[in-house]
């Protein structure tokens, strides 16, 4: 099977970004995935933050996981992509620097497109962990991300969260990101489509939208003529694997006295999230 250029993957995403219509992700988080996802017809996919600290050290969504980590898998799945994949690059691994070197290494990886989030990571000492950055350093990451990347289809996405800031708070965020120069803007925690309206208005670039399903969201034609072109589920299909892997392994050791455990309860039981708590807590004084 021919192989697909990562300049041509870029086109293709920013064709689905200048389009009409909105799109549903697939979670993607190694080749075999990223090879079914194209096979299955979907037009993008999207390498989540939270998979790989799943999928590279069984470890909940701290950001734990390093930059080389990351980059290493993008690039196993950046080998055999053949739909756009989006990299979920959390807040570019550290200062507007770090940002810089994160665009060049993902760019290298062969993902069409990357999300810049302004969540104040790591988590800081006595700080709550859905605090932001200041508005100022969140337009410096945008300007470093579009100065180091070589491929000019390569589309830079400012991610910030509306569930935690008023109305007239995101607009002053993503207004900056989209003067910077950001080629979409990605929102978490839009509850409703009044909500998504009242936040999008001033917008002129397109709309990457998280919702994790969110039933008040639910309408895929209203969605674009808001705006937005990607939609991001969640990562059900990494967590059906899990559920699976479990399944079979029970199965395989003849094992019938274990619970019949969901995929979400299976991640909590072998991510040990409530350790992390209690150190966050115990060392860093996080509030949550």
């Amino acid at each position: 099977m021919q192989a697909i250029s990562h300049q041509q993957l870029r086109r293709d995403f920013r064709a689905l970004l200048a389009g009409p219509r909105c799109f549903h992700t697939a979670s993607v988080f190694d080749p075999m995935s990223a090879r079914i996802a194209a096979d299955l017809g979907f037009e993008v996919g999207i390498l989540g933050g939270s998979v790989a600290a799943l999928q590279v050290l069984a470890a909940p969504d701290f950001a734990l996981i390093t930059l080389s980590e990351f980059v290493e898998q993008a690039t196993r799945i950046g080998r055999v992509a053949r739909l756009p994949v989006i990299a979920d690059a959390d807040h570019g691994y550290g200062n507007a620097l770090n940002v810089m070197r994160t665009v060049v290494e993902l760019e290298r990886a062969g993902v069409a497109a990357l999300t810049l989030e302004d969540t104040l990571l790591p988590a800081q000492f006595g700080r709550k962990s859905t605090d932001l950055i200041g508005v100022p350093e969140g337009v410096g990451k945008i300007r470093a991300a579009l100065q180091a990347r070589v491929d000019a289809s390569l589309a830079i996405i400012a991610r910030t969260h509306a569930g935690v800031l008023s109305v007239a708070e995101v607009i002053e965020r993503t207004e900056a990101y989209q003067q910077a120069g950001a080629d979409a803007i990605c929102l978490v925690g839009v509850r409703d489509f009044a909500h998504l309206q009242a936040l999008t208005e001033h917008l002129r670039v397109p709309l990457m939208l998280v919702t994790y399903n969110n039933p008040q969201l639910h309408d895929d034609q209203r969605l674009a003529e808001l705006g937005v072109r990607i939609v991001v589920d969640g990562h059900g299909a990494y967590f059906a694997a899990i559920k699976a892997t479990y399944d079979c392994l029970r199965q395989q050791r003849q094992i019938t006295s274990a619970s019949d455990l969901s995929a979400s309860e299976l991640t909590l039981k072998y991510t040990h999230p409530e350790d992390y708590f209690v150190w966050a807590r115990e060392y860093m004084d996080v509030q949550e």
